[in-house]
């Protein structure tokens, strides 16, 4: 494969970036990656609870009314019932405001580092947390949401970058999967409190948001603990802090010169274009990674991932559970998706990116499929019919199902791949760019999808199969292979791909094998 035919002098990169020669994992690592890791937990939290608060009885008497009233109603479309604007308003607020901070963090990343991004992502969800626990109106919630949004702009574009810069190159992929990995915990934890919260009449949905200061205070400790990445110190030139940074991460015993000259390199060739990163985006020899920045994180959201991760317990309240049963359904599909991505983490340095992206691929066609099947023969076109029960639990099934070929490929490898494929002169602007679109994408998804589930009926799920079947043959075509490449070393890898080296040239020195 591609990115296995490494370069000649990258060995040394490698070695380095694998921990030294004796290539280990050291506490300091498995602290900062941790920590970075629990970015995850305030994208996961927010979504969860957001999912079991807009069927919550206490919460929609509160601020929802009219949504209530159709649950009530007997008589109603099953398919339309969470169909309304302002609640979608409250959803998608969030994603709009993590939009624009995803625009921002990019340049705010670079200057001001890694940690210190996450630690302000850390300090808005507590200030956005407080917020929609003393709301007393729609307007209050939304202010809230928008600035859970910011943070989560700036965590979710600073921890992957730091997981990717700091994990040794050979336990990458392990490491930076484990971001998926805290934002199934996150899901998990909020649907716990759901769970609880939901019997408690009037005032249990203020218990569901005000719990959001757990996940958000582990992420401000953490990070004010841990140390900046080397490549970010260097980058901003504290040259010195940064080789302590390295020793800190690889070992005091380990020879960390040879990974530092790399990244320093590196370093001195992002400051001779300090500006217009984005431009240079643009240029051919840039185009593979304009071209992955941009389709990666498109196909990412059009697997339906966020809206399932949104709505999963509306969902399961449409085919005929009551609220509670509804979330004890998404606990279900919590512990599914968190052992696979534990699961993931495991195999994604052996078996490598493409194959775990092909075999999930394969496994979201089929369960997109199926449920359309069931949603229309079952539940009618015009939702007006019950759903037995064994088709129901089948649903259930087909969802935990989706999550596990969700967990393996594009729920926690396109964070990876996104992290590891860019050069440092343009990480920064590449994950800025798809930061906002993921974030563009998601906005439009939470503000249309119960719309178009009312719209479109069972045909929704068509929908997102369709999609899957076009980004599987994309990666089986376009994505080489990385596992195991150094990041510092990645070039290579373009270089040598049957049709991205056309717009990649090596470096000098650099010996490539043939092409993939």
């Amino acid at each position: 494969m591609a990115g296995e035919g490494a370069v000649a002098d990258g060995e040394a990169a490698a070695t380095a970036a694998a921990g030294g020669s004796g290539g280990g994992v050291t506490p300091t690592v498995v602290m900062s990656c941790l920590t970075a890791a629990a970015g995850g937990l305030l994208l996961g939290y927010d979504i969860g609870i957001t999912g079991g608060l807009t069927q919550m009885e206490s919460f929609l008497e509160a601020f929802f009314p009219e949504v209530q009233r159709k649950m009530a109603n007997a008589k109603q479309d099953a398919y339309c019932i969470f169909d309304s604007q302002v609640l979608n308003a409250f959803v998608s607020s969030f994603y709009l405001a993590g939009m624009v901070a995803s625009l921002l963090a990019g340049h705010l990343t670079k200057t001001l580092g890694r940690r210190n991004s996450m630690l302000i992502g850390g300090v808005l969800f507590f200030a956005g947390t407080l917020l929609n626990l003393a709301a007393v109106n729609v307007s209050m919630l939304i202010v809230g949401r928008i600035l859970l949004g910011v943070a989560v702009g700036f965590s979710s574009l600073a921890a992957p970058v730091y997981l990717a810069e700091i994990a040794p190159a050979r336990w990458r992929g392990a490491f930076t999967t484990s971001l998926g990995l805290f934002t199934n915990l996150g899901f998990f934890m909020a649907d716990m409190i759901n769970y609880r919260t939901t019997a408690i009449a009037r005032w249990g949905w203020r218990l569901s948001l005000g719990a959001g200061i757990v996940p958000a205070v582990v992420v401000i400790v953490g990070a004010a603990s841990i140390p900046d990445t080397p490549n970010s110190l260097a980058l901003r030139g504290r040259l010195d802090e940064a080789r302590e940074s390295l020793r800190r991460i690889r070992g005091a015993a380990a020879d960390v010169d040879a990974e530092l000259k790399d990244i320093v390199r590196a370093a001195e060739e992002d400051r001779r274009y300090e500006s217009g990163a984005l431009r240079r985006l643009l240029r051919r020899e840039y185009r593979p990674h304009l071209v992955m920045a941009v389709l990666i994180t498109v196909f990412f959201e059009m697997t339906g991932a966020v809206v399932v991760g949104i709505f999963t317990p509306l969902l399961f309240y449409t085919v005929g559970f009551t609220s509670q049963k509804a979330i004890l359904g998404s606990i279900i599909t919590d512990v599914v998706s968190i052992a696979s991505v534990a699961v993931a983490a495991l195999v994604v340095d052996r078996h490598g990116r493409r194959t775990l992206f092909m075999v999930g691929g394969v496994v979201l066609i089929l369960c997109q499929v199926a449920m359309a099947w069931i949603f229309g023969a079952q539940l009618g076109a015009d939702g007006g019919r019950a759903m037995p029960r064994g088709y129901a639990v089948a649903v259930v099934f087909l969802v935990c199902m989706y999550t596990v070929g969700l967990s393996v490929s594009w729920g926690s490898l396109s964070s990876v791949v996104t992290t590891e494929i860019f050069p440092l002169e343009v990480r920064s602007a590449a994950l800025g760019l798809g930061g906002a679109i993921a974030s563009a994408l998601t906005f439009m998804q939470s503000q249309s999808f119960l719309e178009m589930l009312c719209r479109f009926k069972y045909g929704a799920f068509a929908y997102y199969a369709g999609w899957v079947v076009v980004m599987t043959a994309f990666v089986a075509v376009f994505l080489p292979e990385t596992k195991g490449v150094p990041i510092e070393s990645m070039g290579a890898v373009w270089a040598q791909h049957w049709y991205w080296r056309r717009f990649v040239k090596p470096a000098p020195g650099k010996q490539l094998d043939g092409p993939e």
